[in-house]
């Protein structure tokens, strides 16, 4: 180790999250860490708190949290505890973990995913609630946003000055074929309003009348009943596919064979399935909202609308599956800007070096010593 660089004070770290088979972003993100060796490369205890399945089963996972987290740290001593932290009953399951990391004096780094964790604050917490939320904030070592916009709200709500800006890590996938299978639009993700499916199924409604064989695959959990209800109300319900939630294979199967892949959510933090649909050269079309404008550069490797409005998402859908240069330069393009400036590597080099700053040892430095 150079001179320059800190010296290693902790000897393990503790990490929170989700399990690693659970659906959603967070277990994207951790499995993507575990793929490319973090986990090989620090001394991680990775502690699942949550889980899919029902209350009983969720319960049980928290409990196991909290014994497992209890152990390491009479077995370990002070530890690194990295929270990956969302809103709602993520904030007040991880709140008990940041209480017992601040009484044992280990360094908390609050890793903030999701998208309504404003609106949390905002207008769904109480009084109590939002100064709950600052107290944890303010004393974490290190707060880690998703996005730009984030960071910049959140220096008006904690008086903690360490705010990074650590984007979620883009999947390595291969360039997905050129050939195109009709007009398919691909929408991954949770089937709900904040999610903008319902829109989605509009502008699709109104796209029959120029592409009269657009079709659409909603893959997600969620609402599925009312998605299929309200296709059949718009006249589309043949042109509507509902997988539910798709595996790694079948997840790229999908966008193998789609024409446009699009997420008109409402509220996101930096959504995984849109950095993979980039990744893998498929031209995207998405809402500018949280983290999402720091990825899609609108007009260049990619298109950005209001959430909500349906009228521009039938023009842009109707725009890249009428003509196939258009939609192949997009693709191009969104494939280069995800490998320049979103891949794994790069984003977990910046994870590992705020590790190394808060003065967490290597695994090769404790074989060493």
């Amino acid at each position: 180790m150079s001179r320059s660089e800190p010296q290693p004070k902790y000897a393990r770290l503790i990490m929170l999250g989700t399990a690693f088979d659970t659906c959603g972003g967070v277990a994207a993100v951790v499995n993507a860490y575990r793929r490319r060796g973090l986990f090989q490369r620090w001394p991680i205890d990775y502690v699942p708190t949550h889980c899919d399945g029902g209350t009983v089963r969720k319960l049980l996972t928290a409990v196991r949290a909290l014994l497992a987290v209890a152990w390491l740290l009479l077995r370990h001593g002070r530890a690194v505890v990295h929270l990956h932290v969302a809103s709602h009953a993520s904030f007040w399951r991880k709140s008990v973990f940041m209480a017992i990391a601040i009484l044992a004096r280990c360094p908390v780094i609050f890793h903030l995913h999701g998208g309504g964790f404003r609106r949390f604050y905002e207008s769904e917490c109480s009084a109590a609630g939002r100064r709950a939320i600052r107290f944890f904030l303010d004393r974490a070592a290190c707060v880690i946003v998703l996005s730009t916009r984030r960071r910049a709200w959140l220096s008006e709500v904690t008086a903690n000055r360490r705010i990074v800006w650590i984007p979620n890590p883009a999947p390595a996938v291969e360039r997905r074929p050129l050939r195109r299978e009709g007009h398919t639009v691909l929408f991954l993700g949770r089937l709900s309003r904040d999610k903008g499916v319902f829109d989605l199924l509009d502008a699709v409604a109104a796209l029959r009348v120029t592409v009269p064989d657009v079709r659409l695959v909603c893959a997600g959990d969620g609402d599925r009943h009312g998605v299929a209800r309200h296709a059949d109300r718009l006249g589309i319900a043949d042109a509507v596919s509902l997988p539910g939630w798709t595996g790694q294979a079948e997840k790229r199967a999908l966008m193998d064979r789609a024409a446009a892949f699009v997420l008109p959510s409402y509220v996101e933090g930096m959504p995984m399935s849109l950095l993979e649909a980039m990744a893998g050269g498929l031209p995207v079309i998405a809402t500018d909202v949280g983290g999402i404008p720091d990825v899609v550069n609108d007009g260049v490797d990619g298109f950005l609308f209001a959430p909500g409005d349906i009228a521009r998402l039938e023009r842009l859908l109707r725009a890249l599956l009428n003509d196939a240069a258009l939609a192949g330069r997009v693709g191009a393009a969104a494939r280069a800007t995800v490998l320049r400036r979103f891949s794994a590597d790069q984003v977990i080099a910046r994870i590992e070096e705020l590790y190394a700053d808060i003065g967490l040892a290597r695994s090769v430095e404790l074989v060493a010593q």
